[in-house]
């Protein structure tokens, strides 16, 4: 059975940063692309971060570009989300997911695995 915990939400100031993790188990880790997404409340859930089995490549929304940073610790099994400089607007529940591609992982209805989520808030 498949599963992906995340850990380090929480309730920061702006400016702030939080380190998200997420745990799995069940999978081949390293076959994977690993990915965070994001849903604040009345919003569409939005892809924030992926990055390949291979760690080649890592693409950010726009949002979080320069701010956020995505990795990987294939011997792990454990993909984080180091967040700095966070806004109001980051505010949301934090998804971690697994996917067998890359390209099907940005995509929210080909996501393979999703983890629970965690909260994170940022008050201004």
């Amino acid at each position: 059975q498949v599963q992906l915990v995340e850990s380090g939400g929480g309730t920061v100031q702006a400016g702030d940063s939080l380190r998200l993790s997420c745990t799995t188990s069940g999978l081949t880790f390293s076959n994977y692309a690993m990915g965070w997404f994001r849903q604040a409340p009345g919003k569409e859930r939005e892809l924030v971060a992926t990055i390949s089995s291979g760690f080649g490549t890592i693409d950010y929304t726009d949002s979080v570009k320069g701010r956020f940073t995505i990795s990987r610790n294939n011997a792990e099994k454990m993909v984080y989300l180091q967040m700095d400089s966070l806004k109001p607007e980051d505010t949301a529940v934090y998804y971690c997911t697994a996917g067998r591609t890359y390209y099907t992982l940005r995509i929210k209805e080909e996501v393979d695995y999703w983890g629970q989520g965690t909260q994170v808030t940022v008050s201004s």
